[in-house]
């Protein structure tokens, strides 16, 4: 009997982050790949390793555009990902634009505490940028 595996690893316990990693037999797929938001303790967890080998997935399947369920795609791909991302081409096209624009947050938050040095980090960097 072939078996799935499904593993919550976002969007489980609150409404952000959502990513449901999937591993059949055949393919390995994340649904969604959100970043946290919102309060800090939930927005720290962006920056802890995935429990899962991430050059396992194959698939990253997009429900729609928002930054919640596709915010985390650029730690997904420096972190080793090197599958297909797939949704409908509105979603693909509006993720494209949240994606260029977070970054641009990112970078502008990270010069603006090193500048006024009100971060913790020394220095702080951007979760990740426009590049």
């Amino acid at each position: 009997m072939n078996k799935m595996k499904i593993h919550f690893l976002g969007a489980s316990g609150t409404v952000t982050g959502s990513k449901f990693y999937l591993e059949t037999p055949e393919l390995n797929i994340l649904i969604d790949c959100g970043l946290f938001q919102g309060l800090k303790e939930l927005r720290e967890r962006n920056w802890s390793p995935l429990p899962i080998n991430v050059s396992n997935i194959d698939v990253v399947l997009l429900t729609h555009g928002h930054l919640d369920h596709t915010g985390y795609l650029p730690r997904l791909v420096k972190t080793g990902f090197k599958g297909k991302i797939i949704g409908t081409p509105p979603t693909l096209a509006i993720t494209r634009i949240i994606l260029l624009d977070s970054a641009k947050i990112h970078e502008e938050e990270a010069e603006q505490a090193n500048k006024e040095g009100y971060s913790k980090h020394r220095p702080a960097l951007p979760f990740y940028t426009i590049k």
